[in-house]
């Protein structure tokens, strides 16, 4: 793992804490300092501060990507144009996390109209690829990573027809010169962060196996790239520069297209099956958000096939009876409160989520008041709940279902934007497995978000619902969140973190709301997340203390690392107020 540092601009100095150097902020910009978790083997936490603007506010997990987006909006743009900006600026800085060969969710607010909506982005499965096409010969589930690495793993790319479709329905700027910064700095280059270049190091030996990242990624002696690095991507820029000229004709049909595919289907390791017709055929969706009440707000974010808002709207409308507010986050009662709320949220998510274009669900009864008032009695013990089970919401059919056996490792970005009008974009981005399929085609990253269907396709004969079936797309935990209260939205949130990405939003948001933090202090508190009944508490924080307390309770702990990449604008009448997740390299820009 790798020390992680954080940014933060302020006026026009250059202030350092520690060895970390935070950039300047403008001169309308304040501050807010909360203290945090002290520093680790594995993160440099130390002050940092909330950033307070009054027009409008970027939040994300690199500091060339914030600026990219920042001068978007300077220059008249909106919120969405921001987004393209900083999307591909991401993809190029942060290449393990997210880009043009992965999938991603929108949740954004269109001042305009005042509503709010999602798009939904995600990879699909490709029309060739079979249930079993995880398993082995004996049909047993493969090795995780024995199926991420190379083709097999290769969903259909969304990323670039979200950005499309999103910026033709409401962006303002030019679409040509929202590509023009991540354009410039690939071919003049970037330097290679302390983080990159330990994630480089300790993937060295998956990422070596295809030449094209081996050689984007390596030395000429074969050894991986330094920190300080100067990394020029001239092959990402022509890929951008065809994308600005013809938009996604210029990445879902022609030479692009034909690259993708030879790659996939031509992988040493592991080829897959995606298809020149997978691509041309790939669509955007268009969904309604799904949306929860908790103490006055409504908390709105992606559905299926996204279980991020369903599952933090089952996490928060568990907890709800009990003042969890009162308690506060030092209690190791609102740990087990939270913790066991997650556990029964996690369960239904195991057994019901997925595709709902494939698989019929419960959405309405998931989040129906008296199905979570009678789901929260369990919460009542004094001590941890000894097993959990799926409940029984209200169903609109009969099917019978089995738990899920997917794997969701961490990765992933997330950013946040409000304009000057009263837009917000909440996005959250990715190939899934650090570096996805370590396939490396025209200057970006292919993703290995096949890997996100269950292996499994029954339990004891009973079908699971993330099964893999052809043209599906694999359940997701990214939960891109925007609060709304009296009809605007006061909250834009979001990580990343594979499925404990549930966790980290559902901590941001009860921060927020109940214990009154700042956005900063929100995100830089210490996490601890209960999914499965073992409960992880972040390795080198105050958190640590609370374990005796719950392992008292009856829960198995884990003291671990937890790298989220939360980003968060408050809206209030006041102006903006923002942070960004220490545990990465983001930084807030707000004027």
């Amino acid at each position: 793992m790798v020390r992680m540092t954080g940014c933060l601009r302020l006026k026009t100095s250059i202030v350092t804490f520690g060895i970390t150097a935070l950039l300047a902020l403008p001169a309308t910009a304040q501050q807010a300092t909360d203290a945090v978790a002290p520093e680790s083997s594995t993160m440099r936490i130390g002050l940092r501060s909330s950033i307070q603007s009054e027009n409008w506010m970027v939040s994300a997990a690199n500091p060339l990507a914030v600026e990219a987006g920042a001068n978007v909006l300077r220059r008249g743009g909106n919120a969405i144009d921001a987004m393209v900006a900083v999307q591909t600026m991401l993809g190029l800085v942060e290449p393990q996390s997210s880009g043009l060969g992965g999938g991603a969710f929108l949740v954004y607010y269109d001042a305009r109209s005042g509503k709010l909506t999602t798009v939904d982005g995600r990879e699909t499965a490709p029309m060739a690829a079979t249930p079993t096409l995880f398993q082995d010969a004996n049909g047993q589930p493969m090795e995780f990573y024995d199926a991420v690495v190379g083709g097999r793993s290769v969903g259909t790319p969304g990323t670039p027809a979200l950005l499309k479709t999103a910026h033709e329905k409401w962006g303002q700027l030019e679409w040509p010169t929202l590509l023009s910064p991540a354009i410039e700095r690939a071919e003049i280059g970037f330097n290679v962060s302390q983080r990159l270049a330990a994630l480089i190091a300790e993937d060295r030996e998956k990422l070596s196996r295809d030449d094209t990242a081996k050689g984007y990624f390596f030395d000429a002696s074969g050894e991986p790239l330094e920190e300080g690095a100067l990394l020029k991507n001239p092959e990402y820029a022509n890929t951008l520069k065809s994308l600005a000229q013809n938009g996604t004709d210029g990445f879902y049909f022609g030479p692009i297209a034909n690259d993708i595919v030879a790659k996939v289907q031509g992988a040493s390791w592991n080829p897959g099956v995606l298809s020149l017709k997978d691509l041309t055929n790939y669509t955007v969706k268009e969904r309604d958000p799904v949306c929860s009440d908790y103490r006055g707000y409504e908390i709105c974010g992606m559905g299926p096939p996204s279980s991020g808002a369903l599952t933090v709207g089952q996490i928060l409308g568990l907890i709800e009876p009990f003042d969890i507010g009162a308690l506060g986050a030092e209690s190791p009662e609102s740990w087990r409160l939270i913790g066991d709320a997650s556990r029964l949220a996690f369960a239904d998510r195991g057994r019901y989520m997925a595709d709902i274009d494939f698989v019929p669900m419960p959405l309405t009864g998931l989040l129906d008041k008296e199905y979570l008032a009678q789901r929260s009695k369990l919460l009542e013990s004094n001590q941890a709940l000894e097993s959990v089970e799926p409940g029984m919401p209200a169903f609109s059919h009969a099917m019978r279902l089995a738990d899920d056996e997917a794997i969701e490792f961490p990765s992933t970005s997330h950013f946040s934007i409000v304009d000057a009008m009263g837009n917000a974009v909440s996005m959250t981005t990715t190939i899934e497995n650090g570096f996805g399929s370590r396939l490396m085609v025209r200057g970006f990253m292919l993703n290995n978000e096949l890997t996100d269907f269950s292996f499994a396709t029954h339990s004891d004969g009973v079908p699971i619902a993330n099964r893999l079936e052809p043209g599906k797309r694999p359940r997701s935990s990214m939960a891109p969140t925007i609060v709304m209260q009296d009809g605007k939205p006061v909250i834009v949130t979001g990580s990343p973190g594979g499925s404990r990405i549930i966790g980290y939003v559902a901590q941001s948001l009860i921060a927020l709301i109940d214990w009154k933090k700042s956005p900063q202090g929100a995100v830089s508190m210490p996490h601890l997340v209960n999914r499965f009944g073992t409960y992880d508490i972040e390795a080198g924080t105050t958190a640590e203390r609370l374990a005796p307390a719950l392992e008292a309770l009856g829960y198995e702990t884990s003291i671990r690392d937890l790298n989220s990449g939360l980003h968060i604008i408050q809206i209030t009448d006041q102006g903006l107020i923002g942070g960004a997740d220490p545990r990465r390299e983001g930084i807030v820009i707000g004027e």
